[in-house]
């Protein structure tokens, strides 16, 4: 009976060895698992943040804005004006100015004076921001409207959205006195792609001349302003084909070879 026992004692003790081994070893693959784990975690490296895909601006290019406007509407425009003053620009891809003015003396019947002024702003996609060239560029068209509202002085202030003018425009109408005398004002703002422009067609009536009309200015501001916008499709046409030209002449010169 006694030798029996202690035989069982030693099965049992046997038995429990491999079980204790497995726990053991499930344990410690666990513990590796775990480890390698973490382990992988923390040596690989963090994967580097993609940058958003942001369109490519269509316009990289803007047109010399003395002749962004033809020479027939300039003198209709503007009677007996001179040569467009050019504004200072350190890119003149970016940004750019004229402006024109001019007086019509028409004697004891009094004088018609009146000033144009364009200016071109254009903006690049910025992947960093992931903001297209069009979305910055609406940015500034509605920071341009905005101040063209907020003119130092402006009495009558009148907003409207016009169409046929670009992707977006809108007219701001408004009175001004200065050099003691009542200017008609009429401005348009307009967004083309990632470009903006904004056109100030202005004027008064000398010496018991009659002002001009807001409605009048409007109009032929509006026709400004669609030659401006035409401009700076023609401009990149030509850039474009420019860039195209080397590239054709290479393949051309293999060709030959």
């Amino acid at each position: 009976m006694h030798r029996s026992a202690s035989r069982l004692t030693r099965i049992l003790a046997c038995a429990a060895v491999p079980v204790m081994l497995v726990v053991a070893g499930c344990s410690s693959d666990s513990d590796n698992t775990s480890d390698g784990k973490k382990a992988s975690g923390s040596s690989a490296s963090p994967q580097a943040q993609k940058s958003p895909n942001v369109a490519p601006a269509k316009f990289t290019d803007l047109p010399d804005p003395c002749k962004s406007i033809s020479e027939k509407t300039v003198k209709d425009l503007v009677p007996e004006s001179k040569a467009g003053s050019s504004g200072k620009s350190t890119d003149s891809t970016s940004r750019g100015s004229c402006s024109w003015n001019g007086l019509d003396d028409k004697g004891v019947k009094g004088s018609q004076y009146r000033w144009l002024d364009v200016s071109f702003l254009r903006y690049d996609s910025e992947a960093t921001l992931a903001l297209s060239g069009d979305q910055r560029a609406e940015k500034s068209y509605t920071q341009e409207i905005a101040k063209a509202k907020a003119t130092d002085g402006a009495k009558n202030v009148k907003s409207s959205p016009a169409s046929g003018v670009g992707a977006s425009a809108t007219v701001i109408n408004y009175d001004l006195k200065k050099t003691d005398e009542d200017f008609t004002y009429a401005t348009v703002v307009t967004r083309t792609e990632n470009a903006v422009i904004t056109l100030t067609y202005n004027g008064t009536g000398y010496a018991g001349a009659k002002s001009p009309s807001a409605g009048d200015l409007t109009k032929d501001a509006l026709k400004a302003a669609k030659e401006a916008v035409a401009s700076i499709a023609t401009t990149n046409k030509a850039a474009d084909k420019t860039a195209e030209s080397p590239t054709e002449k290479s393949t051309e010169k293999s060709a030959d070879n």
